[in-house]
């Protein structure tokens, strides 16, 4: 009676032990997905330094692809020197604009800028080379100006808000939706002609 008293009480401390360890064991799990949550979300919204530069997001690559241009680069105003650009939306703000056709506070785009180098199995065709740098426009109502644009060169992780508001001018004067060039992203143009979303005047070809 005894051994089978004590094996019995053998099998319920494993068993507790046991059950112990699963629970602990889902607690680990819940809040490693509540630390991945809070990670992607600090990628997705702009992250600024302690003097108030913006960190230049890890992930970006990973955010909503809207379009790719060729001499689209500010610095090709004479047509000397065209670049490819590339331009990423996070995933954020971009869903907030699709559900309510007003960019949400946060949303940052990325503008990635290559050189062009000819070499393509056809011999006639370009493709992007090397990084000449990014430009990044966010808007964020806790700074300064609502909208505010920086420039990043190769290997930089931060950056600060450029002056003299002449970004915030061409950018209110020339895109299509708020701040940003929509008429020149085919993904989101159908949709802001859709919605009645375009300001008036501005060009679309």
């Amino acid at each position: 009676m005894r051994k089978g008293k004590w094996a019995s009480i053998a099998l319920l401390f494993t068993l507790l032990l046991f059950g112990i360890a699963v629970v602990w064991n889902q607690r680990i799990v819940t809040a490693a997905a509540h630390s991945t949550q809070r990670q992607d979300k600090k990628g997705d919204h702009p992250l600024y330094t302690a003097d108030g530069k913006l960190a230049l997001p890890k992930n970006y690559r990973q955010w909503v692809f809207l379009s790719s241009g060729f001499g689209m680069n500010y610095s090709n105003s004479g047509g000397s020197h065209p670049m490819f650009t590339n331009v990423y939306v996070s995933p954020s703000a971009y869903q907030g604009f699709r559900s309510n056709g007003k960019w949400p506070n946060g949303s940052q785009f990325v503008v990635e800028i290559y050189s062009p180098a000819q070499g393509s199995i056809n011999k006639s065709g370009y493709f992007q080379d090397q990084m000449k740098g990014l430009d990044i426009e966010v808007k964020d109502s806790s700074q300064k100006n609502e909208w505010s644009y920086y420039n990043f060169n190769p290997g930089d992780k931060t950056a600060e808000a450029l002056g003299g508001g002449a970004c915030n001018s061409c950018h209110s004067e020339h895109a299509a939706v708020e701040h940003t060039f929509v008429q020149f992203y085919p993904t989101l143009l159908s949709f802001a002609q859709e919605k009645h979303l375009l300001k008036p005047g501005v060009a679309i070809r």
